[in-house]
Protein backbone atom coordinates (compact mmCIF):
# COMPACT_ATOMS: atom_id res chain seq x y z
CA UNK A 1 0.00 0.00 0.00
CA UNK A 2 1.25 3.74 -0.61
CA UNK A 3 2.45 5.47 2.41
CA UNK A 4 0.42 9.13 3.01
CA UNK A 5 2.56 11.74 1.29
CA UNK A 6 5.31 13.21 3.10
CA UNK A 7 3.59 14.26 6.92
CA UNK A 8 0.41 14.85 5.39
CA UNK A 9 -0.59 12.32 7.61
CA UNK A 10 1.08 13.73 10.67
CA UNK A 11 -2.02 15.63 12.65
CA UNK A 12 -0.73 15.15 16.27
CA UNK A 13 0.09 18.36 18.30
CA UNK A 14 3.66 18.06 19.80
CA UNK A 15 4.63 19.51 23.51
CA UNK A 16 6.82 21.82 23.43
CA UNK A 17 9.83 22.46 25.51
CA UNK A 18 11.54 25.61 26.55
CA UNK A 19 15.22 25.24 27.71
CA UNK A 20 17.28 28.20 29.69
CA UNK A 21 20.46 26.92 28.22
CA UNK A 22 22.80 29.34 30.06
CA UNK A 23 21.69 32.99 31.57
CA UNK A 24 19.59 34.92 28.69
CA UNK A 25 20.04 31.96 26.26
CA UNK A 26 16.61 29.96 25.43
CA UNK A 27 15.76 27.09 23.23
CA UNK A 28 12.47 25.41 21.88
CA UNK A 29 12.07 22.39 20.95
CA UNK A 30 9.23 20.03 19.85
CA UNK A 31 9.86 16.30 19.69
CA UNK A 32 11.19 16.35 16.69
CA UNK A 33 9.59 19.73 14.66
CA UNK A 34 11.68 22.44 13.54
CA UNK A 35 13.66 24.09 16.83
CA UNK A 36 14.47 27.80 16.95
CA UNK A 37 15.86 29.79 19.64
CA UNK A 38 17.07 33.49 21.28
CA UNK A 39 20.06 34.94 23.19
CA UNK A 40 19.51 37.89 24.76
CA UNK A 41 22.01 40.78 24.80
CA UNK A 42 22.56 43.81 27.07
CA UNK A 43 19.72 45.71 25.66
CA UNK A 44 18.22 43.26 22.59
CA UNK A 45 17.47 40.04 21.46
CA UNK A 46 18.99 37.51 18.80
CA UNK A 47 16.66 35.34 17.85
CA UNK A 48 17.63 31.88 15.82
CA UNK A 49 14.57 30.92 13.10
CA UNK A 50 11.46 32.21 12.81
CA UNK A 51 8.76 28.50 11.80
CA UNK A 52 6.80 28.20 8.96
CA UNK A 53 4.19 31.61 9.52
CA UNK A 54 3.96 34.07 11.58
CA UNK A 55 0.93 32.31 13.94
CA UNK A 56 3.22 30.05 14.91
CA UNK A 57 6.29 32.09 15.24
CA UNK A 58 3.66 34.07 18.10
CA UNK A 59 3.24 31.04 19.79
CA UNK A 60 6.80 30.90 20.37
CA UNK A 61 7.60 34.63 20.80
CA UNK A 62 4.39 34.53 23.45
CA UNK A 63 6.32 31.54 25.55
CA UNK A 64 9.92 34.11 25.03
CA UNK A 65 8.15 36.85 26.65
CA UNK A 66 7.30 35.27 29.86
CA UNK A 67 11.33 35.29 30.51
CA UNK A 68 12.38 38.61 28.60
CA UNK A 69 11.17 41.55 27.12
CA UNK A 70 13.75 43.33 25.27
CA UNK A 71 13.38 44.32 21.64
CA UNK A 72 14.18 41.78 18.39
CA UNK A 73 17.18 43.70 16.91
CA UNK A 74 18.47 40.97 15.01
CA UNK A 75 16.68 37.65 13.10
CA UNK A 76 18.85 34.97 12.02
CA UNK A 77 18.08 32.23 9.46
CA UNK A 78 20.39 29.33 9.43
CA UNK A 79 19.02 28.76 5.78
CA UNK A 80 15.80 29.30 3.25
CA UNK A 81 13.54 26.70 3.85
CA UNK A 82 10.54 27.64 4.48
CA UNK A 83 9.47 25.74 7.40
CA UNK A 84 12.35 27.95 9.14
CA UNK A 85 11.90 31.34 7.75
CA UNK A 86 8.32 32.64 6.36
CA UNK A 87 7.31 33.40 9.74
CA UNK A 88 9.84 36.18 10.15
CA UNK A 89 7.03 38.94 9.77
CA UNK A 90 6.27 38.01 13.66
CA UNK A 91 9.73 39.17 14.81
CA UNK A 92 9.90 42.79 13.60
CA UNK A 93 13.45 42.23 13.80
CA UNK A 94 15.49 45.45 13.28
CA UNK A 95 17.80 43.09 10.94
CA UNK A 96 16.97 39.61 9.36
CA UNK A 97 20.90 38.56 9.01
CA UNK A 98 21.61 34.90 6.71
CA UNK A 99 24.61 34.14 4.65
CA UNK A 100 24.95 35.21 1.41
CA UNK A 101 24.16 32.61 -0.74
CA UNK A 102 20.86 31.57 1.22
CA UNK A 103 19.63 35.50 0.10
CA UNK A 104 20.19 34.10 -3.38
CA UNK A 105 18.57 30.78 -3.19
CA UNK A 106 15.41 33.01 -1.56
CA UNK A 107 15.25 34.49 -5.29
CA UNK A 108 16.04 31.19 -7.46
CA UNK A 109 13.62 28.73 -5.43
CA UNK A 110 11.95 30.44 -2.43
CA UNK A 111 8.73 30.60 -4.15
CA UNK A 112 8.92 26.68 -5.03
CA UNK A 113 10.38 25.76 -1.80
CA UNK A 114 7.40 27.66 0.06
CA UNK A 115 4.82 25.52 -1.81
CA UNK A 116 6.71 22.26 -1.95
CA UNK A 117 7.00 22.43 1.95
CA UNK A 118 3.31 23.57 3.08
CA UNK A 119 2.27 20.54 1.09
CA UNK A 120 4.99 18.32 2.71
CA UNK A 121 4.28 18.82 5.92
CA UNK A 122 0.55 21.17 6.17
CA UNK A 123 0.32 21.06 10.03
CA UNK A 124 3.42 22.97 10.65
CA UNK A 125 1.54 25.72 8.36
CA UNK A 126 -1.11 26.75 10.80
CA UNK A 127 -2.30 30.09 9.77
CA UNK A 128 -0.70 30.20 6.28
CA UNK A 129 -2.49 32.90 4.90
CA UNK A 130 -0.86 34.94 7.50
CA UNK A 131 2.66 34.84 5.62
CA UNK A 132 2.57 38.24 3.72
CA UNK A 133 5.76 36.67 1.31
CA UNK A 134 9.12 35.64 0.91
CA UNK A 135 11.41 36.93 3.64
CA UNK A 136 14.03 38.73 2.72
CA UNK A 137 17.24 39.30 4.86
CA UNK A 138 18.59 42.70 4.87
CA UNK A 139 22.15 41.29 6.09
CA UNK A 140 24.11 39.31 4.95
CA UNK A 141 27.91 37.77 5.04
CA UNK A 142 30.44 34.92 3.39
CA UNK A 143 32.42 33.57 6.38
CA UNK A 144 31.67 35.26 9.62
CA UNK A 145 29.48 37.54 10.97
CA UNK A 146 30.08 39.03 14.90
CA UNK A 147 27.44 40.48 17.10
CA UNK A 148 28.62 42.31 20.20
CA UNK A 149 25.91 41.10 22.52
CA UNK A 150 27.20 43.76 24.97
CA UNK A 151 27.65 44.15 28.70
CA UNK A 152 29.48 41.00 29.85
CA UNK A 153 27.76 38.60 27.95
CA UNK A 154 30.55 38.00 25.32
CA UNK A 155 29.74 37.86 21.66
CA UNK A 156 27.43 35.69 19.16
CA UNK A 157 29.34 34.70 16.58
CA UNK A 158 27.77 33.94 12.72
CA UNK A 159 29.36 31.30 10.50
CA UNK A 160 30.09 29.27 7.17
CA UNK A 161 31.20 25.63 7.59
CA UNK A 162 30.95 25.14 3.61
CA UNK A 163 28.17 23.31 2.40
CA UNK A 164 26.16 21.03 3.79
CA UNK A 165 22.05 20.93 4.51
CA UNK A 166 21.67 23.78 1.60
CA UNK A 167 24.41 25.57 -0.07
CA UNK A 168 24.01 28.34 2.65
CA UNK A 169 23.72 26.95 5.73
CA UNK A 170 25.04 29.08 8.96
CA UNK A 171 25.62 28.70 12.64
CA UNK A 172 25.33 30.51 15.81
CA UNK A 173 28.07 30.09 18.00
CA UNK A 174 28.54 31.65 21.84
CA UNK A 175 32.06 30.60 22.52
CA UNK A 176 31.99 31.69 26.00
CA UNK A 177 28.91 29.69 26.67
CA UNK A 178 30.40 27.07 24.02
CA UNK A 179 26.36 26.85 23.11
CA UNK A 180 26.01 26.21 19.42
CA UNK A 181 22.88 26.64 17.37
CA UNK A 182 23.69 24.63 14.78
CA UNK A 183 20.34 24.33 11.94
CA UNK A 184 19.87 21.32 10.16
CA UNK A 185 23.62 20.53 9.71
CA UNK A 186 23.04 18.47 13.03
CA UNK A 187 20.24 16.64 13.88
CA UNK A 188 19.99 15.04 17.37
CA UNK A 189 17.28 12.28 17.29
CA UNK A 190 15.33 12.86 14.42
CA UNK A 191 16.32 12.29 10.78
CA UNK A 192 17.55 14.23 8.16
CA UNK A 193 16.40 16.09 5.34
CA UNK A 194 18.81 16.41 2.77
CA UNK A 195 17.15 17.10 -0.39
CA UNK A 196 19.28 20.20 -1.01
CA UNK A 197 21.98 19.23 0.52
CA UNK A 198 25.91 18.51 -0.97
CA UNK A 199 26.35 14.93 1.02
CA UNK A 200 29.90 14.75 0.52
CA UNK A 201 31.15 18.06 1.55
CA UNK A 202 28.50 17.82 4.84
CA UNK A 203 29.50 14.26 5.75
CA UNK A 204 33.03 15.62 5.41
CA UNK A 205 34.76 19.02 6.00
CA UNK A 206 31.76 21.00 6.97
CA UNK A 207 30.40 18.54 10.08
CA UNK A 208 34.58 19.01 11.25
CA UNK A 209 34.62 22.48 10.98
CA UNK A 210 31.54 22.20 13.14
CA UNK A 211 32.95 19.85 15.65
CA UNK A 212 36.50 21.88 16.01
CA UNK A 213 34.18 24.45 18.21
CA UNK A 214 34.00 21.95 21.01
CA UNK A 215 30.67 22.56 22.20
CA UNK A 216 29.20 21.32 25.35
CA UNK A 217 25.76 22.31 24.39
CA UNK A 218 24.23 22.06 20.75
CA UNK A 219 20.51 22.87 19.49
CA UNK A 220 20.35 21.13 16.29
CA UNK A 221 17.74 21.47 13.59
CA UNK A 222 15.30 19.15 15.36
CA UNK A 223 15.53 16.73 18.23
CA UNK A 224 15.90 17.52 22.21
CA UNK A 225 18.89 19.66 22.99
CA UNK A 226 22.45 17.93 23.55
CA UNK A 227 24.01 18.24 26.44
CA UNK A 228 27.80 17.87 27.63
CA UNK A 229 30.61 16.91 24.79
CA UNK A 230 29.49 13.47 24.91
CA UNK A 231 26.12 14.32 23.56
CA UNK A 232 27.55 16.88 21.06
CA UNK A 233 29.75 14.40 19.72
CA UNK A 234 27.26 12.02 19.67
CA UNK A 235 24.77 13.97 17.65
CA UNK A 236 27.18 15.37 15.09
CA UNK A 237 28.68 11.16 14.47
CA UNK A 238 24.63 10.63 13.75
CA UNK A 239 24.47 12.74 11.27
CA UNK A 240 27.61 12.00 10.15
CA UNK A 241 26.52 8.12 9.69
CA UNK A 242 22.97 8.99 8.24
CA UNK A 243 25.01 10.70 5.26
CA UNK A 244 27.78 8.44 4.84
CA UNK A 245 25.54 4.72 4.49
CA UNK A 246 23.56 6.54 1.96
CA UNK A 247 26.52 7.52 0.13
CA UNK A 248 27.35 4.00 0.08
CA UNK A 249 24.46 2.33 -0.59
CA UNK A 250 23.24 4.83 -3.57
CA UNK A 251 27.07 4.97 -4.72
CA UNK A 252 27.21 0.62 -4.95
CA UNK A 253 23.66 0.60 -6.57
CA UNK A 254 24.38 3.35 -9.09
CA UNK A 255 27.48 1.02 -9.85
CA UNK A 256 26.33 -2.05 -10.72
CA UNK A 257 24.21 -0.02 -12.75
CA UNK A 258 20.82 -0.38 -10.52
CA UNK A 259 17.68 1.60 -10.79
CA UNK A 260 17.02 4.54 -8.28
CA UNK A 261 13.73 2.46 -6.90
CA UNK A 262 16.38 0.48 -6.10
CA UNK A 263 18.69 2.59 -4.60
CA UNK A 264 16.13 3.42 -2.01
CA UNK A 265 14.91 0.13 -0.96
CA UNK A 266 18.66 -0.73 0.03
CA UNK A 267 19.21 2.59 1.87
CA UNK A 268 16.11 2.42 3.58
CA UNK A 269 17.17 -1.16 4.67
CA UNK A 270 20.70 -0.10 5.55
CA UNK A 271 19.11 3.08 8.16
CA UNK A 272 15.68 1.98 9.31
CA UNK A 273 16.68 -0.27 12.10
CA UNK A 274 18.82 2.77 13.62
CA UNK A 275 16.63 5.94 12.39
CA UNK A 276 13.43 4.31 11.27
CA UNK A 277 11.72 5.26 14.59
CA UNK A 278 12.85 9.14 14.50
CA UNK A 279 10.41 11.81 13.48
CA UNK A 280 10.28 12.47 9.40
CA UNK A 281 12.50 9.42 8.64
CA UNK A 282 10.11 8.29 6.17
CA UNK A 283 8.68 11.27 4.98
CA UNK A 284 13.02 12.41 3.97
CA UNK A 285 14.28 9.38 2.49
CA UNK A 286 12.77 9.47 -0.93
CA UNK A 287 13.63 13.47 -1.39
CA UNK A 288 17.10 12.49 0.41
CA UNK A 289 18.48 9.35 -1.84
CA UNK A 290 17.22 11.19 -4.83
CA UNK A 291 19.18 14.29 -4.52
CA UNK A 292 22.30 11.40 -3.83
CA UNK A 293 21.34 9.87 -7.17
CA UNK A 294 21.89 13.02 -8.56
CA UNK A 295 24.83 14.40 -6.88
CA UNK A 296 26.49 11.34 -7.54
CA UNK A 297 25.38 11.14 -11.41
CA UNK A 298 26.92 14.60 -11.70
CA UNK A 299 24.38 17.50 -10.69
CA UNK A 300 26.57 19.54 -8.79
CA UNK A 301 23.72 22.19 -7.54
CA UNK A 302 20.42 20.63 -6.45
CA UNK A 303 17.37 20.36 -8.70
CA UNK A 304 14.64 22.68 -7.59
CA UNK A 305 12.11 21.04 -5.90
CA UNK A 306 8.61 21.77 -6.79
CA UNK A 307 5.01 20.81 -5.08
CA UNK A 308 4.51 18.21 -8.19
CA UNK A 309 8.05 17.09 -8.46
CA UNK A 310 7.71 16.40 -4.82
CA UNK A 311 4.50 14.17 -5.72
CA UNK A 312 6.17 12.42 -8.53
CA UNK A 313 9.11 11.25 -6.61
CA UNK A 314 7.03 10.12 -3.34
CA UNK A 315 4.72 7.95 -6.20
CA UNK A 316 7.63 6.05 -7.39
CA UNK A 317 9.87 5.12 -4.23
CA UNK A 318 7.08 5.14 -1.51
CA UNK A 319 4.33 4.18 -3.54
Amino acid sequence: MSKPFASSADTDAKEQTLDVLADGVYALTAEGDPNIGAIEGEDFLVCFEALATPVVAQKWLATLRTHTDKPIRYLVLSHYHAVRVLGASAFGAATIVSHEITRELVAERGKQDWESEFARMPRLAEGAESVPGLTWPTLTFADRLTIDLGGDRGDLVLQYHGRGHTEGDITAWLPRQRILFAGDLVEAQAALYTGDAFHRDWAGATLDRLQALGAEQLVGGRGAVSRGRAEVDAAIAQTRHFLRVMLAEVGAVRQRGGTLKEAFETTHAALVDDYGHWPIFEHCLPFDVSRVWDELSGIERPVIWTAERDQEVWAQLQG
